[in-house]
């Protein structure tokens, strides 16, 4: 069987960055970008008050108290457009450009106003509270690499360059298909050698997490043309996931209709629990992962196998799903010749440390222990008996969109 290294490294090969689009600037949160953009404008455009007060020379108020004299004033979208002569000041708001000539801004707390007679009772630094041109982002700044993943401060930040379009990669479009007789959907009537389906929706929900726009087919029938047909219209996709139906039992009908449509079968077996039965196949462009129908099992596989090649999709670098440092609190058998990814809670000790507790019943078929897991405690091949204070690997579901 093959290793869920190598199994990775073939499906994220297979893999090619989907073109770039362009969308409103509004609607990039959580995109993935494609090219940099430019700021078209600098901000701010010129020197701007940070606070309501008086503009004034710093020369002019050796020290406090020190009275001027009022000649306008510069509101937010308003300016004084005249140079601030000695003795005198302006006054500012919030926003609002320094008249020429002025350099700092006195708060209106500490000044004393009569008339057109402004006391100022406090001795400023040149550029006090004055926000110089350019302090955010001047005109030709890219603040954002390639392969970024948008987030509302991203985007707020490129709007706020007057970029109105973003060029980010297309979305993967991904068909989900689950097969057999023994599954229903949600809501419908439950015959007595029946199942009700939830690992294709739980699919599409993580697509959708990771950036995809997921396409659920109707669940297929035991039936070989059927499949066929599915299998035909989600190879017109970026990548079809088949749920089920791949292994070599009489009704597992999916690889036969696969290889009669020409698709090539890469490998169909990884030494991984849960997951064994994991398959994937390609034909020119087109690429079919195979997931085993059990939820829980999908899952875990989903989020090993898919997620990655989804980032190779959106240009990023679909590298295997990242571990973090814990410690056993219990003692743990050996294990076998599988990779084992054991459903587990992940909880913090008085000092702060991270410790896992694998949950006492592992059957890939009980969603409800993947729902009260936290994370999967990785065990590899052969992985000896541990006891409890060991360091272990785990996968941590709190990083994971999607998962927690």
């Amino acid at each position: 069987m093959l290793s869920v290294r190598d199994a990775h490294a073939r499906i994220v090969a297979a893999f090619d960055a989907l073109p770039a689009e362009m969308i409103s600037v509004a609607d990039a949160a959580g995109r993935v970008l494609a090219q940099p953009p430019r700021a078209r404008l600098t901000q701010p455009p010129a020197d701007l008050s940070a606070m309501d007060g008086y503009a004034v020379r710093a020369e002019d108020i050796p020290a406090a108290p020190t009275a001027l004299k009022l000649v306008g004033e510069a509101p937010a979208g308003g300016s004084y457009d005249h140079a601030l002569g000695r003795g005198e000041t302006v006054r500012i708001f919030t926003g609002g450009p320094l008249p020429m000539g002025a350099d700092s801004i006195v708060i209106q707390e500490d000044t004393k106003a009569d008339g057109q007679t402004i006391t100022m009772l406090e001795a400023p630094r040149v550029g006090r509270h004055v926000r110089k041109a350019g302090l955010d982002f001047t005109a030709g700044d890219q603040p954002f690499a390639t392969g970024r993943i948008l987030t509302a401060r991203d985007v707020a930040l490129a709007a706020a360059m007057n970029v109105p379009w973003l060029s980010v990669h297309r979305r993967p479009r991904i068909a989900i298909l689950s097969t057999g007789d023994e599954l229903v959907m949600p809501g419908e009537p439950v015959g007595r050698n029946q199942i009700v389906s939830s690992s294709g929706i739980a699919v599409a929900a993580l697509v959708r997490a990771w950036g995809g726009e997921p396409t659920l087919f109707d669940i297929a029938r035991d039936d070989a043309k059927l499949i066929e047909d599915r299998i035909a219209a989600g190879a017109q996709h970026d990548l079809l996931i088949t749920l089920g139906g791949a292994s070599v039992g009489d009704h597992d009908l999916v690889q036969d209709a696969l290889k009669a449509q020409g698709f090539a079968m890469d490998f169909w077996r990884i030494a991984m629990r849960p997951g064994k039965p994991l398959m994937f196949a390609a034909r020119d462009r087109a690429r079919v992962l195979g997931l085993p129908g059990n939820p829980v099992s999908t899952m875990v596989c989903a989020l090993l196998f898919v997620r990655p090649a989804m980032e190779r999709m959106l240009r990023q670098a679909g590298d295997p799903v990242t571990t973090t440092t814990a410690r056993l609190a219990v003692d743990v058998k050996d294990n076998d010749q599988r990779e084992d990814y054991v459903r587990a809670k992940l909880t913090r000790d008085a000092s702060g440390g991270l410790v896992v507790e694998p949950h006492p019943v592992q059957d890939s078929s009980m969603l409800s222990v993947l729902a009260w897991s936290s994370a999967l405690l990785v065990r590899p091949p052969h992985d000896p008996a541990r006891k409890a204070g060991a360091e272990v690997q785990v996968i941590d579901f709190t990083a994971l969109p999607g998962l927690y």
